[in-house]
């Protein structure tokens, strides 16, 4: 396990010296804060001090990993956005780490480096956190482990995620009332159900304004290679597609399409600042989730559970829909959504064809939540395999 170097207020002057160059902000006399021994800030300001208050004791300290960083201006940064809600609930501090691969036995040392800090609650929001913090939620029955997208569970262990395939729906829609060439591009990172769930659902948004339309898929595997995932929709663009969508953590798909000059469709946050021909995009507000189960921990209402939210809970939405969209579509879009939001989806709703023109959704049929859960074919209209 990684040792740790304590640097109080008689050195701090120099410390903020050397925050200062590595972009973080000043601290005061009083701030004590913890650095590994590769000078990487650890807690952000909130390491607990030995010789506490009673009051600094009686705060929940709240951990969160990210796979990815801060600034990454897609998946990472908006799960950053979400612990920044928390850390405005009173009593409860938070510290965080950036880069958190998915590997198990970098997700238990940092799960210790947490705990060893005061974490009493970690969140987690990679798929790939999962068996390490299974691991650690076994070793430590005193921390509520809460992880995004999985789903092994304890008694201090849950999972959560939000159904942004209806969103991804919705998107798709956008799509297929502009594409020109009738062939949209999709950068996808692994073919897990949620990727190809959000893929089946996208282009079903876009068969139904326009059935010609042909969604080609490319994997990276990869969740955070902005040149890789650029690359990847530089190809699909020369394949002949005239809209980006993607199924990633960097907005790499949306620097292609603006350098291209195409249409792009967004993931995790508008990506409009990315690319001006983003038509929308299928976000999140993580905040809403992490707030809400950090009051129920607090309260000491929270239990264990599988949690998967639609669109209602406003944890999955989408961005602003463009001009470049025609008025007639961003109506059906609205209707379409208030739908979702009214708890009618008929996404994947029957009759539904797979890539082998074989009937797999009977007419009037509709795909349960743990078929959607485990999905592993795609639909007619995917231009992709299964790798």
């Amino acid at each position: 396990m990684r040792k740790f170097l304590k640097i109080s207020k008689l050195v701090s002057s120099v410390l903020i010296c050397s925050l200062l160059i590595t972009g973080c902000g000043p601290l005061s006399d009083a701030d004590e804060v913890v650095l590994d021994l590769d000078g990487t800030i650890f807690s952000d300001m909130n390491a607990q001090e030995e010789n506490k208050g009673e009051e600094e004791k009686d705060e929940l300290i709240v951990a969160f990993m990210f796979d990815g960083q801060i600034n990454d201006g897609g998946y990472s940064q908006m799960h950053d956005q979400g612990r920044q809600k928390v850390e405005k609930i009173e009593g409860v501090k938070t510290i965080y780490k950036e880069g958190v691969l998915d590997d198990e036995k970098q997700v238990e040392e940092v799960c210790e480096e947490f705990i060893k800090n005061g974490a009493k609650v970690i969140y987690g929001t990679s798929f790939g956190h999962m068996d390490g913090m299974y691991n650690e939620a076994e070793k430590h029955k005193d921390v509520t482990f809460i992880h995004c997208s999985g789903y092994k569970k304890l008694d201090n262990m849950s999972n959560f995620f939000g159904k942004i395939y209806q969103m991804r729906y919705l998107t798709g829609i956008a799509a297929g009332s502009v594409t020109k060439s009738n062939k949209i591009g999709y950068v996808a990172a692994f073919p897990i159900p949620e990727v190809i769930r959000g893929i089946n659902a996208f282009t079903l948004g876009v068969q139904k304004v326009n059935p010609e339309a042909v969604v080609e898929v490319l994997w990276t595997s990869t969740w955070n290679d902005y040149e890789l995932e650029k690359s990847t929709a530089e190809k699909l663009i020369d394949n002949g597609a005239d809209v980006i969508a993607q199924h990633q953590n960097t907005t790499g798909p949306q620097a292609a399409a603006r350098e291209r000059d195409i249409y792009s469709v967004g993931y995790n946050r508008d990506m409009s600042y990315e690319n001006e021909k983003q038509i929308t995009a299928a976000i999140w507000d993580w905040g809403i989730y992490y707030t809400e189960c950090t009051k129920k921990i607090l309260d000491g209402k929270w239990k264990t559970g599988s949690e998967w939210l639609d669109a209602s809970s406003g944890l999955v939405d989408i961005a602003p829909v463009s001009d470049y969209v025609s008025l007639e579509t961003k109506n059906l879009i609205e209707e379409e959504k208030a739908k979702i939001l009214n708890g009618d989806d008929k996404i994947f709703l029957g009759p539904i064809y797979n890539q082998k023109n074989e009937l797999v959704i009977k007419e009037g049929n509709k795909l349960s939540d743990e078929e959607l859960s485990s999905m592993s074919w795609f639909i007619k209209g995917v231009d992709g395999k299964l790798e």
